[in-house]
């Protein structure tokens, strides 16, 4: 790992923060709605550009995370979590159909306070999205709820069209980087839900230069597609504050090419690969987009 706190970051990471009038009115109605997003709370670099184009990934119960993964700027296990909010599940269906959208992804913090890890709460907002816009597709991006089969159950019988979860990092670096998760867990996760759904397309997402290598990423890539994993996003890590990991290197844009074609020709049906790609970057586009 590198020992400087910060690197320059390289011109193609580099976005503009201006906001347009439609970015000003999601703002609102998750404001008015009360809200959260992973695009404001995990900083990330797309906000501006997702904003204006009227999409935003939505974080529910909460943003007080049970987990202190060395990478992540949602909030910490250092201060207790909150009571779910019973009247989140409608308020975010309702912003869903303010906002006139098609194509929903929820994702949360982890609450392992929670006897089922939220899986309750998971089902309730997708019963929700569904009566109150009923054609919309929905991506979710869930914890591994410790390895819960029962709370994996609950998830797989609301039937979302996009079942997501990211092991976020290679195995070389799993332990260091998310300590309170396991990365074998994660893969039987994945596994087990395509068992239990095997229509329902699955998904997951590694950040790169973190401190892995070619061997590293080859490796996690094809656990993946032994999972049963459809859909892989990679993209760069970026140190969210001083007290984060910092970045060991800024791949280029080349190499997340390569590694594109690489998961395409090794079985992928969708592959979303670049610099600035998170997990639900234009996810509407199912891999369309890089």
């Amino acid at each position: 790992m590198m020992k400087n706190r910060y690197r320059k970051k390289p011109d193609w990471l580099r976005r503009s923060l201006v906001e347009d009038e439609r970015a000003g009115n999601i703002r609102r109605i998750l404001r008015e709605k009360k809200l959260e997003t992973v695009c404001s709370e995990a900083r990330c670099p797309n906000l501006g550009h997702c904003f204006s184009r009227g999409t935003a990934t939505f974080l529910i119960m909460g943003n007080y995370c049970t987990r202190s993964c060395k990478y992540c700027a949602i909030n910490d296990s250092s201060i207790p979590p909150l009571p779910l909010d019973p009247d989140e599940p409608v308020n975010l269906a309702e912003a869903a159909l303010e906002m006139n959208l098609s194509y929903v992804v929820i994702t949360s913090v982890t609450r392992d306070d929670l006897s089922d890890g939220g899986a309750k709460h998971y089902v309730k907002t997708i019963q929700a999205l569904r009566e109150f816009v009923p054609n919309v597709e929905i991506e979710i991006l869930v914890p591994d709820f410790q390895g819960s089969r029962e709370s994996l159950e609950l998830i797989a019988s609301s039937h979302p069209d996009v079942f997501n979860h990211n092991i976020e990092t290679v195995k070389a670096m799993f332990s260091i980087i998310r300590p309170d998760a396991s990365y074998s867990r994660s893969l039987e996760l994945l596994k087990n839900f395509k068992t239990l759904k095997p229509q329902i397309l699955t998904k997951s997402g590694i950040m790169l230069g973190i401190g892995e290598n070619e061997t590293d990423i080859e490796e996690s890539i094809v656990d993946l597609l032994k999972a049963g994993v459809s859909t892989l996003t990679l993209g760069q890590y970026l140190q969210p504050s001083l007290k984060h990991l910092p970045v060991d290197r800024y791949v280029t844009p080349e190499e997340f090419d390569h590694w594109k074609e690489h998961a395409l020709k090794l079985g992928f049906t969708r592959v979303s690969s670049g610099p600035l790609v998170r997990s639900s970057f234009h996810a509407e586009l199912k891999g369309q987009y890089t």
